[in-house]
């Protein structure tokens, strides 16, 4: 009998069949199969105080006369929306407002959204918010595109279709108001896909929004619960990417570039963008926390958002996003301190973060020199620390900062819960192949993949 392995993602009835395996069951000519190029692909970035008030230039320099404009119930009472409003007013320019987006939107809020959309007709889309705000708006974006395509079309595979995205889309201007997912610079999408209890996405570079206008004033009004959750997502952005394997061990090469992945594997370009908004975070997210009138903090925790999105938005994320998918979608009634919301919510970071000192453990032997590197960004002194005790010091760092920086779970028993939850998430787990594609050290045969997850979830419990 042939053990099972696991099959690569994004590669579907939509595109050419390849020998698309994690493992083989005889072997294979390398040069025939890893893959030797990278790309690098990011939105156009502005950054500064008070750039909010230039978008309706923008949107006229893109030739825009009817604007959708995508944000939730909150932000439409902020000031980032009335500026909108007024630059776009300015320019004579057409706009319709969508302020339904839910924070960790579901399929059936995307749908929603996307609903709207469609009888408008817009000609360009405009994202006023946070990570689930700009994920919306790229959607909608899409499936206007795509007016007659299955909403699973698109959705990654295993658990949608993995077709690619193959026509330009309309201009998309990002506008963020957290300090977090890096989503105005990524092509990528998360929501949860409610029938399957998963945490899922769609990712394709011409997903990315045209233009994103990072104004570190959107930001001051987070609630400190807001910042951590958000920045927490930046660190585990940054390490992932950062220790994620290497983009020419990544199999198998595409055998058209369309197909080459989004989250391809660290490279070089990456590597300078994951580790500086590494060390931003571990410098400034406690203080942007703790202070809400440190503008200094929260204006670098934006950049650091955004530089974490370059990285990981090319390079990828592994088993932190990876195990939060289940975690948050599977949540047993945990409702995090400081969200102002009528039900259960772990936040994305906070499910990102949880698992962290137990993930780093255990992909520290794969590549210890990386993993002392970002230890040291924590200002751990590394020199006395043997290579087999990389992960162990990264993990004991980890924890350290998540237990300082305040009213952080300490480990999944703190979100509820227990080991009858384990094998349920670890099948949670198992279809994000697009990201587990990336984790080191993680098992090529699937059974084996399976025993090492549950193990991580187990050591997941406790910090």
């Amino acid at each position: 009998m042939v053990a099972a392995v696991r099959v690569a993602p994004n590669i579907d009835r939509y595109a050419q069949r390849t020998a698309a395996r994690r493992g083989f069951a005889s072997p294979v000519d390398p040069s025939q199969q890893k893959e030797y190029a990278f790309e690098m692909a990011a939105s156009s970035i502005r950054f500064g105080p008070g750039c909010t008030q230039e978008v309706g230039m923008d949107m006229k320099n893109m030739g825009a006369k009817r604007v959708c404009v995508v944000t939730d119930s909150t932000v439409r009472q902020l000031t980032a929306v009335q500026q909108v409003e007024e630059a776009l007013a300015k320019e004579g320019i057409q706009y319709k407002i969508f302020d339904k987006v839910r924070i960790e939107p579901k399929d059936s809020s995307i749908k929603e959204a996307i609903d709207f959309a469609k009888p408008y007709r817009p000609d360009a889309f405009l994202a006023v918010g946070g990570g689930s705000v700009i994920d919306t708006a790229k959607l909608m974006n899409l499936y206007t595109e795509y007016p007659d395509a299955d909403f699973l079309d698109f959705v990654n595979a295993p658990l949608g279709n993995g077709r690619p995205i193959d026509r330009k889309l309309k201009p998309l201007v990002a506008v963020p108001t957290t300090a977090g997912t890096g989503s105005e610079t990524t092509g990528t999408a998360i929501f949860d896909l409610v029938a399957k209890r998963a945490k899922t996405g769609i990712a394709h570079r011409n997903l990315k929004p045209t233009l994103g206008l990072c104004d570190p004033l959107n930001t001051r009004t987070m609630p400190a619960a807001v910042k951590a959750s958000s920045g927490l997502d930046v660190l585990c952005h940054s390490l992932e990417s950062w220790t994620a394997i290497p983009f020419n061990e990544r199999t198998p090469r595409p055998a058209n570039p369309i197909l080459r992945p989004a989250y391809q594997g660290a490279n070089p370009i990456s590597d300078i963008f994951s580790l500086s908004a590494l060390r931003s975070t571990v410098k400034y997210l406690p203080r942007a926390v703790k202070d809400p009138e440190d503008f200094e903090a929260q204006s670098e925790m934006l950049l650091a958002a955004t530089l974490a999105g370059v990285g990981f938005g090319n390079a990828g994320v592994h088993l932190c996003h990876g195990m939060s998918y289940p975690i948050s979608g599977q949540n047993p009634g945990y409702r995090h301190v400081g969200y102002e919301v009528s039900g259960p919510i772990i936040p994305h970071g906070v499910s990102v973060a949880v698992t962290a000192p137990a993930v780093f453990r255990f992909t520290g032997p794969s590549n210890p020199e990386r993993h002392l590197a970002a230890a040291e960004a924590f200002g751990v002194d590394v020199t006395g620390v043997k290579r087999e005790d990389a992960g162990r010091a990264l993990a004991d760092a980890l924890a350290a900062f998540l237990g300082d920086l305040g009213d952080q779970p300490a480990g999944l028993r703190g979100l509820g819960f227990g080991p009858e939850h384990v094998d349920a998430l670890v099948e949670g787990t198992i279809p994000q192949a697009r990201v587990l594609m990336l984790a080191p050290g993680l098992a090529k045969e699937l059974e084996q993949e399976r025993e090492q997850l549950r193990d991580l979830f187990e050591d997941a419990m406790t910090h």
